[in-house]
């Protein structure tokens, strides 16, 4: 790549390379251009990467592990042969400058100024690791005899408690150590498990479009099952008992739209006496209107009837008599007008009708018969 760089410059006519020795050195330019502007300080412009997460103390920003800046390098000191470097930047969110410099004895980055750092450090002791022997420790092994055979004594007692962990983790890599075994293996295990999940995702389909639903459904359970069968989806009465049912409410409840009360109560006896008064006035405008088709005379007979609505019993009188019910139901002007008749007509029979045989006349007593019918107005005048 640098040769053919190097093969497409120009060089004027007065390049001297024995002068100049390059092209820099012809145009009187740094190799790094920008990045060399401060080289005569010692300070050399390169891109810093952060090495860990940091607060900025002017704008109290989080800056995260390996967010870029370019930074001012420069050589501030030594450890031992190692050199130690400061880098200065500026961040991103705010005018405040960052200043870090390497740390060689603990191989860290430590901040000068402008920031914090977010405090994620791993103790290595703390966690129980096999620390690093440090520098002097080293040097301490090399020229005191004593301090390392003590020192050589404690590692065997640091081997002995940590040989069975050592030999679980050797245990495992050999079983491990079969690649094509293990992948096998794994990959068998997959192919039974998807023809599983595919097996249940078609039954699952099934239902779905037998049942005409649209929802993810769970896997099955014996508890679910056990209340399945449980279940019943079927009516306890069929449509015969409800209708049977129906009818004898419809005709065991009240003609009156009152609510029920108790039989034996004030409530109800009220509502007894209220349905007599009403059944009373009903026949009595029915047997004295003459102009009404609910009263009509029958042939002779012997007896008076009186028809009632099917909730009071039929009441009947012979000979020209009411009986005490009937008494009781029809109002006295009503009775009055139905004995004055039945004399009349007794009267005026006997005036007329009489025996040849025996010359002896005997007064045959024809009761016409009153039938008072006080159904409902719907029914046929005409009868």
């Amino acid at each position: 790549m640098g040769e053919r760089k190097g093969t497409n410059k120009y060089y004027p006519p007065d390049f001297d390379p024995a002068k100049h020795g390059s092209l820099n050195g012809y145009h009187k330019t740094h190799a790094l251009r920008e990045r060399a502007r401060k080289l005569s300080q010692g300070i050399l412009i390169i891109r810093f990467e952060m090495p860990y997460n940091i607060w900025c103390d002017g704008c109290k920003n989080h800056i995260g592990m390996g967010v870029r800046y370019n930074a001012e390098k420069k050589k501030v000191g030594n450890y031992y042969t190692t050199p130690i470097y400061r880098f200065r930047m500026k961040c991103h969110l705010c005018v405040n400058y960052i200043e870090m410099q390497t740390d060689p004895a603990s191989c860290d980055y430590v901040i000068v100024s402008g920031a914090s750092r977010k405090e994620e450090r791993w103790d290595m002791e703390e966690n129980e690791q096999i620390l690093t022997t440090e520098r002097t420790e080293k040097e301490k092994l090399e020229t005191d005899a004593m301090f390392k055979l003590d020192h050589g004594g404690k590692d065997k007692e640091k081997l002995r408690k940590a040989l069975p962990s050592l030999s679980e983790i050797q245990d495992y890599q050999s079983s491990w150590k079969d690649d094509f075994q293990l992948n096998s293996s794994l990959r068998r295990k997959f192919r039974t498990e998807k023809k599983v999940l595919a097996e249940q995702e078609e039954k699952d389909n099934s239902v779905r479009m037998r049942t005409n639903l649209s929802i993810p459904l769970l896997p099955e359970k014996d508890e679910d099952k056990k209340l399945a069968a449980l279940l019943t989806y079927q009516a306890p009465d069929s449509y015969e008992d409800k209708q049977h049912s129906k009818r004898k409410e419809i005709s065991s409840r009240s003609w009156f739209n009152f609510p029920l009360a108790a039989p034996g109560g004030a409530a109800g006896s009220l509502l007894h006496k209220l349905g007599q008064q009403g059944k009373e006035a009903a026949v009595a405008k029915a047997l004295s209107s003459s102009h009404s088709s609910l009263i009509r005379k029958r042939k002779p007979e012997l007896c008076a009837t009186i028809t009632r609505r099917p909730s009071q019993p039929e009441v009947g009188s012979c000979d020209g008599e009411i009986s005490k019910e009937t008494q009781s139901v029809i109002p006295a002007h009503v009775r009055q007008e139905v004995t004055d008749t039945n004399n009349r007509t007794t009267q005026e029979t006997n005036g007329q009708t009489s025996t040849k045989d025996s010359g002896k006349e005997t007064a045959v007593g024809v009761i016409t018969s009153l039938v008072a019918d006080y159904s409902d107005s719907d029914s046929d005048p005409g009868l």
